[in-house]
């Protein structure tokens, strides 16, 4: 077993996990420019174009034709890969189950449709990548996703259709479960500001164990433990 840690010792936003979703075009990719350090983003849905010129960011490219083959070359001496980053982007995953599945498709028994033992083993192999990802990489994870919305009930048996990240509910909860923060990106209509946010409801889920912000602009997301980063331009 690892030695026990005092929790005097422990720094809460140090190598942090985090996951940032919403609609395809309000800034998820953009903000990867906000990130301190050195990033190497895993471009899932070919969304790097946005970052051209960026200083500081590597992208590696992904073959969507054949995302378990990718993946697995990714994983592959993965501590090594990352030497000499302080970041790792993995954009986006919704898109990524999509050309999973469009993948296990075309080996079908017609080339086409999804046979049930798919949908378990998507469970398992997701699972795998993203415990894989997560417990190995040395450095900040950041994941994004698109949004959908799912339905919930509450405590007091009432019904809500709540925003979440656009992913199978039978990986989602394990994932969400493994992140520092789940930020639901958003843009006021009226002053176009972009804002993320942070603290979830019975409308939206979201999470934060790394400080006390609860909506926050997203060119400061990623000032953990600075409490005075700004929250007007999200409001």
């Amino acid at each position: 077993m690892k030695p026990i840690k005092h929790a005097e010792s422990i720094d809460r936003t140090t190598k942090w996990r985090v996951l940032i979703y919403g609609k395809p075009g309000v800034g998820k990719t953009s903000a990867i420019r906000n990130l301190k350090g050195k990033t190497l983003v895993l471009d899932l849905d070919d969304s790097s174009k946005v970052l051209a010129g960026a200083p500081n960011i590597d992208v590696q490219p992904f073959d969507r034709s054949k995302p378990s083959e990718e993946w697995k070359d990714f994983l592959t001496g993965l501590a090594e890969r990352l030497a000499g980053y302080d970041n790792l982007v993995i954009d986006n995953v919704s898109a990524f189950e999509k050309d999973w599945f469009v993948e296990r498709g075309r080996a079908s028994k017609n080339g086409i449709g999804n046979e049930i033992q798919d949908y378990g083993q998507w469970t398992n192999y997701f699972a795998r990548i993203l415990t894989t990802v997560f417990m190995d990489a040395p450095i900040n994870v950041l994941v994004t996703a698109w949004e959908n919305t799912r339905d919930i009930t509450s405590e007091t048996g009432q019904q809500f259709s709540q925003y979440a990240p656009a992913i199978r509910d039978s990986v989602r909860d394990g994932l969400l479960g493994l992140t520092d923060v789940v930020g639901r990106v958003v843009i006021n209509p009226k002053t176009g500001g972009r804002g993320v946010i942070m603290e979830g409801t019975d409308a939206v889920y979201a999470k934060n164990r790394l400080d006390n912000r609860t909506l926050v602009s997203i060119k400061d997301l990623f000032e953990f433990g600075n409490q005075q980063s700004s929250t007007q331009e999200g409001k």
